[in-house]
């Protein structure tokens, strides 16, 4: 299927490394300038790197928890590629894996930072470009957590729930500008957190990571019918439609990449 993404720019926060690094390949793939940012300079680097051979893929070092570095990513992307006409929000994640009692406040303002505001600082640097032009995209990337919370985690459960009401609230409030805002919710795909989690849960449990991995599977998401952990790739592709003229009728839908794991047909 041709997804018409030839010459689109798009930036996608995050984009160094697990999901982020497959949804930035995926768009250069189909043909779109693609910008991606990221903390770590040299992981940003490799990223570029590995990405070059694809299609035009270039970064920028920033922070999402920074309002300035977040406008510079949008200001770079439109400096680059001459405006920008997708933006994914896939950066997040939580540095505290614990529980509500091992959880303190600054660690719920980090999750804000990281896993909402920055959204809100991307989608407010970039709609103008958008609106002016009359088409745009916009793809929150957002987890199960959001609709199917566990005891641990629970900032950033909290913070995934608010960026697909964020998500709502903007494909509302976009109405008739040409711009589409729709959420992805990824499940027990081999990200950072997902890896940090496993290695977290091998170490109390004393076996190696494969093991913890098909226990916690068993354990904590019996109703992945997969039997197996996700690719990036495969949220990368249905995030890659979402943002192409394909899905023109397509606004203020969160679409679950997550083989059943949670446990309900809406939402």
């Amino acid at each position: 299927m041709d997804l018409h993404l030839e010459g689109r720019s798009a930036l996608v926060t995050g984009g160094s490394l697990g999901i982020g690094l497959a949804i930035a390949k995926r768009l250069a793939g189909e043909g779109a300038n693609v910008m991606i940012c990221g903390r770590d300079a040299a992981r940003l680097e490799a990223a570029v790197a590995e990405l070059s051979s694809v299609g035009d893929v270039r970064g920028v070092v920033a922070d999402v928890r920074s309002r300035t570095d977040v406008e510079r990513a949008v200001a770079e992307t439109v400096a680059a590629f001459g405006t920008i006409d997708v933006l994914v929000n896939n950066a997040g994640g939580a540095t505290n894996m614990g529980g509500f009692d091992q959880i303190d406040e600054d660690d719920w303002i980090e999750a804000f930072e990281l896993n909402l505001l920055s959204a809100v600082r991307a989608c407010r640097a970039a709609l103008p470009y958008m609106v002016d032009a009359g088409w745009g995209r916009i793809v929150n990337v957002g987890s199960e957590s959001a609709l199917q919370p566990d005891a641990f985690l629970p900032h950033y459960a909290t913070q995934k729930a608010a960026l697909l009401s964020l998500t709502k609230s903007l494909s509302k409030s976009l109405a008739g500008t040409g711009v589409l805002v729709n959420a992805v919710s990824p499940a027990f795909v081999k990200t950072p957190i997902l890896e940090g989690l496993l290695a977290e849960v091998a170490a109390q449990e004393g076996v190696d990571v494969e093991e913890a991995e098909r226990r916690f599977l068993e354990r904590e998401r019996p109703n992945v019918t997969a039997g197996r952990a996700g690719r990036p790739d495969e949220v990368a592709a249905i995030v890659a439609v979402l943002c192409s003229a394909v899905a023109g009728f397509v606004n203020g839908a969160n679409f679950r990449v997550d083989s059943g794991s949670v446990a309900t047909i809406s939402g």
